[in-house]
């Protein structure tokens, strides 16, 4: 089991991270918009199309990526004061009642919006080239497959820790900075790690690309 819910982790994170080089390409596009508006007079017609199409896709593809990381917001003030098999009763929970319902109906009405985008072969009404929009729509209904298979996943996790009172392991290629700050500010004298951050660069201890408990 723990091998399919590490491989459901590895499948969000290979999508998110190769949709993250959209800000890449989103950042040339505006960039260069800027540039050919008021070094040449000569807008396009396409960068507005362009920046939203990418925006959007950037923060629909990374959703399941950000909840395979355990990165959606929640009252972390009042949560993590639980221990773990009490946080997993409410995690299965409220998946049960809001995720997989909501996800269910993104899924549905999304399918249903790209598909009459398709049929009429939409095309944007806000700039004059008018790019079609379909296959952007058609992201909707992907995201909402990935986001069912990584809430999947969770809820397999919520299961594991309601059993044995305590969360099983979560892939992780990042740590948040505040987190390796605690806990090399537990490890030393706050100002001697504020000396060695100084003088480094770096977190003392800083790691990235491994596996870890991440909860």
């Amino acid at each position: 089991m723990q091998r399919l819910l590490l491989g459901i982790d590895r499948l969000s994170t290979f999508v998110g991270q190769v949709f993250a080089w959209s800000i890449i390409v989103l950042t040339f596009v505006v960039v260069y918009e800027v540039f050919a508006r008021y070094a040449f007079r000569a807008p396009t017609t396409w960068a507005y199309d362009a920046s939203y199409m990418l925006y959007g896709t950037l923060f629909m593809m990374a959703g399941a990526y950000a909840l395979a990381r355990n990165g959606h917001v929640r009252g972390d003030f009042l949560y993590r004061n639980f221990r773990p098999s009490l946080q997993a009763k409410f995690d299965l929970v409220l998946y049960i009642l809001f995720f997989f319902p909501a996800i269910f109906a993104f899924m549905i009405s999304g399918w249903t919006f790209a598909a009459q985008s398709y049929a009429q072969h939409e095309r944007s009404m806000f700039s004059p080239s008018g790019p079609v929009i379909w296959p952007f729509k058609f992201l909707i209904p992907v995201v909402g497959v990935l986001l069912l298979i990584q809430g999947f996943a969770e809820v397999m996790r919520c299961i594991q820790c309601i059993r044995t009172g305590a969360w099983p392991q979560r892939l992780s290629d990042v740590e948040e900075l505040d987190q390796q700050i605690l806990a090399a500010a537990a490890e030393k004298d706050p100002e001697e790690l504020a000396r060695e951050m100084a003088r480094t660069g770096h977190i003392p201890g800083e790691r990235a690309g491994d596996e870890h408990t991440g909860r």
